[in-house]
């Protein structure tokens, strides 16, 4: 047991209950949804490309260019080796904020095998063929032995430097404590890989330097307000306790020492919800929805639901949480705002979509 979670549990009896469970959501219209593209296999994220088109990347290994009128390509060339099991595979990409400039995309994947395995990232030059000049900037350490809780989700900060989530590994939850693992945080670099000299860490010799923020389960929903300057990130709890939370540089987001999910077995995770030193969440589900991709969208943030099959909208405003695109009847696995002003969704699974709804 980490040092902290004994320091914490010692403290028990001061601990109470910030919040209560949060209400049921009600449905919202939904507006007509169109097919761009189809017969996706697994399909996890996608990037805006400045012509119209689009990036996708398919979990199975395959990033693919889908044209604006729904044509999608052969698999393009560069992409590495991914391990396909369990979570892993390729998922997220990314356009470097200058991409018009100097056509650099950033992809993460599980690398690895089944005895050796993390979550990595890469990034290249986009060419009519592929990606070109691949090269690693970040792979997490240390490797695990379980293909799930990657956590892979990226974004760029309005300075250049680019965060990166990474999940827990599952069987490793205590990592997440562990400011000298890589496992269960979340992670600034430079755009190249290099640690920026202002990184909450950097001088601490009990801490890996690229470690932005830690204590976290498996987070995959990472949205930055550059207008704001808000950073919000979104993370998986076990039965209950998906959150969302407000990143800060050095901050400690409880994961497992303070949740409000309950473990598989049914038991407790954790007795406690909060703690002294840990940043709470600002809205939890429970019980889990499984959030995928996040966007900013009208004043609220749009989180994918898998096993709810919609997408739940959470006002910043404090506003009541709504429901939508409820009748898609499948898993949505990203969502995006386009520099169209429409919205755009991936479904999950062998027959996975790429969906707009405009309006």
């Amino acid at each position: 047991m980490s040092s902290f979670i004994a320091r914490v549990l010692s403290a028990a009896a001061l601990v109470a209950p910030l919040f209560a469970p949060l209400f049921a959501p009600m449905p919202a219209a939904a507006d007509p949804v169109e097919t761009i593209a189809d017969d996706l296999s697994y399909p996890w994220a996608l990037a805006f490309l400045p012509e119209g088109d689009f990036l996708v990347t398919e979990r199975t290994g395959t990033l693919r260019r889908v044209s604006r009128d729904g044509v999608v390509s052969d698999p393009l060339d560069g992409v590495p080796p991914v391990y396909f099991a369990g979570q892993g595979g390729l998922m997220e990409v990314r356009l470097h904020p200058q991409f018009e400039d100097n056509g650099l995309v950033y992809l993460s994947y599980a690398h690895g095998d089944a005895q050796a395995n993390a979550m990595r990232v890469i990034r290249g030059r986009l060419t009519a063929t592929g990606l070109a000049e691949v090269e690693p900037v970040f792979t997490v350490s240390p490797m695990k032995d379980t293909p799930v809780h990657y956590g892979g989700r990226l974004a760029f900060m309005a300075d250049g430097t680019l965060l990166i989530t990474t999940g827990d590994g599952f069987n490793y939850r205590e990592a997440a404590q562990d400011l000298k693992s890589l496992l269960g945080k979340t992670v600034r670099v430079t755009d190249s890989g290099d640690v920026p000299p202002d990184n909450p860490f950097v001088g601490d010799d009990r801490a890996d330097p690229r470690i932005f923020s830690y204590g976290h389960r498996n987070p995959q929903g990472l949205v930055v307000d550059a207008e704001a300057q808000t950073i919000y990130l979104h993370e998986h709890g076990p039965m209950g306790g998906d959150e969302i939370n407000v990143l800060s540089g050095g901050q400690n987001y409880g994961w497992p020492a303070a949740t409000w999910g309950m473990d598989y077995t049914g038991a407790h995770v954790s007795p406690f919800q909060t703690l002294p030193g840990v940043t709470d969440p600002m809205h939890v589900w429970t019980p889990s929805i499984a959030p995928s991709g996040m966007t900013l969208w009208r004043g609220a943030l749009l989180v994918g639901a898998l096993v709810d099959q919609e997408v739940r909208a959470v006002p910043l405003d404090g506003g009541e949480e709504r429901r939508d695109f409820v009748s898609l009847d499948t898993r949505v696995r990203e969502v995006r705002s386009g520099p169209d002003g429409c919205l755009y969704l991936l479904t999950d699974g062998a027959g996975g979509a790429l969906l707009r709804r405009c309006g």
